[in-house]
């Protein structure tokens, strides 16, 4: 039988896992009867951990209480939050990097040793590559975070991709991170229509506008229906191309705020993407490395056999170069 103080930290253990424990349970898993669960569940509520009794089911789980108290966290869980809390220090959300620190302080001054190694290895043997895109305040996300979780239109200052400040008032749905950048899912009061704004462009403005009723999203796939709003939607020139790999491959190739990538089979996938320019998408494309077939919009195909012709007359011997005549041997 555990001690009691190991009793407990095992037990507060236990409660932290999502799930609703009975006494019974409980009792089994300690190796005591429910009446020393029951003073356990005590002490441990009067330390502040805040177990709610769960009508109906009489059993307990661990709530949220006014206050924070400790975590216990398993070897996986704790290297896992101090490659987060390291990553967040170096990363592209404006504001944690400080707070990233002295947390990841804390954690490491009690982590055991084996820990500190694995934790220590793993970092070593990772480079991150510059995101080389604007940070966000994190601020603004919390604060958009809190509109969408209350309902509440925020109200904010938005500049466009040519500079323009405007005003606006959405009624928050969901972030979405692409990997590049943090947008924001909205009903756009004015526009009445879905919009889609980048949050590092995006300043709110306090307080919040009126409550809303939820509306059903625009996609059941959102970070689907971001991506192809990014890529393609917003240009002069949207293209449809096959590409001679895998959706897994080109996926490694090409980040969703380029374009969208649809399965075919095995061997092929098709690119969604755009531009205001055929020049970029040509020398983008022709730069994955791979076989691909054009398939719209008709004035790239168009561009691509007039820039395949210069290419091939660029290569191809002349004649009339200098010091390309027949020469006698000698």
């Amino acid at each position: 039988m555990l001690e009691t103080s190991a009793r407990l930290l095992e037990l507060l253990s236990l409660l932290q896992t999502p799930r609703v424990w009975t006494g019974a349970d409980l009792a089994e898993r300690l190796g005591v009867d429910t009446r020393t669960i029951r003073r356990d569940i005590d002490k441990l509520r009067n330390l502040g951990y805040p177990v709610h009794a769960v009508a109906g089911a009489a059993g307990y789980r661990l709530g949220a209480g006014t206050k924070l108290p400790p975590l216990l966290l398993n070897d996986d869980e704790a290297v896992a939050v101090v490659l987060g809390l390291r990553t967040a220090a170096g990363g592209t959300i404006t504001g944690i990097e400080e707070s990233s620190l002295r947390a990841l302080a804390k954690l490491e001054q009690i982590l055991p040793a084996r820990l500190r190694h694995r934790a220590s290895a793993l970092q070593a043997a990772t480079l991150s590559v510059p995101a080389g895109t604007p940070s966000v305040d994190a601020n603004v996300l919390t604060t958009i975070a809190a509109a969408i979780r209350d309902h509440e239109q925020l109200r904010f200052d938005y500049h466009t991709h040519d500079g323009t400040e405007i005003r606006r008032a959405a009624e928050p749905h969901r972030l979405v991170h692409t990997g590049r950048h943090w947008y924001l899912v909205g009903w756009d009061v004015e526009k009445q229509d879905w919009r889609t704004y980048r949050v590092d462009r995006l300043r709110p403005r306090i307080p919040n506008g009126p409550r809303f009723t939820s509306r059903e999203a625009p996609e059941i796939d959102l970070t689907g229906w971001v991506s192809r709003g990014v890529s393609t939607a917003p240009y002069r020139y949207q293209a449809r191309i096959t590409l001679e790999v895998s959706a897994a491959v080109a996926a490694d190739r090409i980040p969703p705020t380029v374009g969208v990538i649809e399965a075919i089979d095995e061997g092929h996938c098709l690119l969604h993407t755009g531009s205001n320019s055929l020049d970029e998408i040509a020398v983008y494309t022709g730069l994955f490395g791979f076989g691909f077939h054009v398939h719209e919009p008709p004035e790239l195909i168009d561009h691509l056999r007039a820039l395949a012709g210069r290419v091939t007359a660029a290569i191809a011997p002349r004649h009339d170069a200098p010091g390309s005549a027949d020469r006698p041997p000698g």
